[in-house]
């Protein structure tokens, strides 16, 4: 399973199952667990974790140091759950001391090729990321978002759950739950009803979702005002939580 021209460090833990293309490098402080399999000429380093029946393809980067001039060789993580695809060419870093030290990323997530995930960033589940979209560091990104091909998310942004964002956007404010953007200049277009749809949610909770949208951009309301209209609705709209709980957390703006 583990080809021979492969060079993984006798320190390395590697589940029994584990496969390793030609020419790859796996270093010392990286665990890998059962049913993942990496690609030819793949490069695992750092203090990395690796979750369960990830399929990691030729070419990556994974685990590499941050690219943060603040970074002096601490000893940071990139934990990295079960189940995802990564596919060719796609680097992603540690944190760095100065984020919490670690990188996270969940599981089911489909990451396509050159994707490149900056350090301390966390992303949850199910996720989409077309090829050559990026984060710059110490980005969230919630469970069921789509980033499309060469979608750019600056630093300490929050992506919300089910958001959309469309091709070549660049994101420099939050995007709440829900949320579709577009635009080489992100902006607002309304709610991603489609994903919804896909993942199961009613016509009256997507009802639920656009009467939300219409409060905080469609209404005039000031963000406080519709802070407090959501919170009422949400009472008896679970589907509304998710968009309330952002409003209450996101510490950088939001784009209106």
């Amino acid at each position: 399973m583990i080809h021979t021209t492969a060079v993984i460090d006798p320190k390395a833990e590697l589940a029994d199952d584990v496969k390793v293309g030609a020419f790859s490098i796996i270093d010392a402080k990286v665990r890998i667990d059962a049913g993942t399999t990496i690609g030819p000429h793949a490069y695992i380093t750092g203090r990395t974790t690796i979750g369960k029946n990830n399929q990691i393809f030729q070419f990556t980067s994974i685990g590499e140091q941050p690219q943060d001039k603040k970074y002096a060789g601490e000893d940071t993580e990139l934990i990295i759950g079960d189940n995802n695809t990564i596919r060719e060419l796609c680097t992603f870093n540690r944190g760095s001391m100065q984020g919490g030290g670690v990188t996270r990323i969940g599981s089911n997530n489909w990451i396509m090729a050159c994707v490149h995930i900056a350090h301390d960033c966390t992303l949850g589940d199910d996720i989409i990321m077309a090829n050559n979209a990026s984060l710059a560091g110490h980005v969230t990104v919630g469970d069921y978002v789509i980033l499309s091909g060469y979608s750019l998310i600056h630093q300490f942004c929050t992506v919300g759950e089910h958001s959309f964002v469309s091709f070549a956007s660049f994101v420099y404010q939050s995007i709440p739950p829900y949320v579709t953007v577009a635009g080489e200049k992100a902006k607002v277009k309304g709610i991603n009803s489609e994903g919804l749809k896909r993942r199961g949610y009613s016509a009256e909770q997507i009802q639920q979702v656009r009467r939300a949208y219409k409060v905080l951009y469609r209404e005039g309301n000031s963000l406080e005002d519709a802070r407090a209209v959501l919170s009422e609705m949400s009472a008896d709209s679970p589907e509304i939580e998710p968009l309330v709980n952002f409003l209450n957390s996101v510490e950088r703006g939001i784009i209106r």
